[in-house]
């Protein structure tokens, strides 16, 4: 078995789109900015996001219809250096919801939401910094 992607069912397609591409900057497959559907990369590892448009899903599965409410979910982004990333990105329109702080000894994290206001977290681990 193979993990192939985290994919997230949203409302505002374009919004996202912007947001996982232009803001978090990471890299869209095809570049489908009104969906329904685009996988986004990060410029190293395998690991992937999508998204999907969730009307078109509902078609499939029709309890997902109903309006989504409460965190739904949690995206995890690793970056090398987490003040230059936040940095980078609030410039482009993120807003943070904890600006970087230690959690352990081992890592540092960020928060913010995306325009569905699924929770990224941004960690740099500080094990790999040497």
């Amino acid at each position: 078995m193979e993990l192939a992607q985290v994919r997230l069912l949203v409302t505002d397609f374009a919004a996202c789109y912007h947001f996982y591409a232009d803001v978090l900057g990471l890299k869209p497959q095809s570049g489908a900015t009104e969906g329904p559907y685009e996988k986004f990369s990060p410029h190293t590892g395998s690991a992937g996001i999508a998204l999907q448009d969730r009307a078109m899903m509902a078609e499939l599965l029709p309890e997902l219809a109903d309006p989504a409410d409460g965190h739904r979910s949690l995206v995890v982004l690793r970056v090398d250096d987490l003040d230059t990333y936040c940095a980078d990105i609030t410039a482009r329109g993120a807003t943070l919801l904890q600006p970087p702080t230690l959690l352990t000894d081992r890592m540092r994290v960020a928060h913010l939401k995306d325009p569905e206001d699924n929770l990224v977290e941004l960690q740099e681990w500080l094990l790999l910094r040497g």
